[in-house]
């Protein structure tokens, strides 16, 4: 991953709407890095694009390609940030959405600042390789 993480406060002490925070630019990066890796879009179909992979549907549908390979920490992890979900919503979500996809970035997040990119990236070769985006 472009940047190696070097935390000063206990991660198991993070909130974890704050290891969402980081897991939803972990995502999208490597979203972004891979359509301009592997397509020719101009910047406005980028990012348009780009926004199949990262809304709280998208993410909702990504996590049910990933959640049964997820060891029991990560399921601990990714339950915490769940629940941690706020009462409002995103206006194009479901509550269930919004909670799917806030656990799935806090495990992305808790993840990249354990310095483990090795497994999000695992986990994100499988919802690529997975997910249809115009499902």
């Amino acid at each position: 991953m472009l940047f190696e993480a070097q935390p000063q406060v206990d991660i198991h002490e993070m909130s974890p709407l704050a290891l969402a925070f980081v897991g939803d630019a972990v995502l999208e990066l490597l979203v972004r890095q891979r359509l301009v890796e592997t397509t020719r879009l101009p910047p406005g179909k980028l990012h348009s694009t780009a926004t199949h992979y990262v809304s709280a549907h998208a993410q909702h549908l990504e996590l049910a390609l990933v959640e049964p390979l997820l060891t029991e920490e990560e399921q601990a992890v990714l339950r915490r940030g769940k629940n941690a979900s706020k009462a409002s919503v995103a206006k194009h979500a479901t509550p269930q959405e919004y909670r799917a996809s806030t656990g799935f970035e806090c495990l992305l997040g808790w993840l990249h600042l354990k310095g483990r990119d090795d497994r999000v990236q695992e986990l994100f070769e499988v919802l690529w390789n997975g997910y249809d985006p115009h499902q």
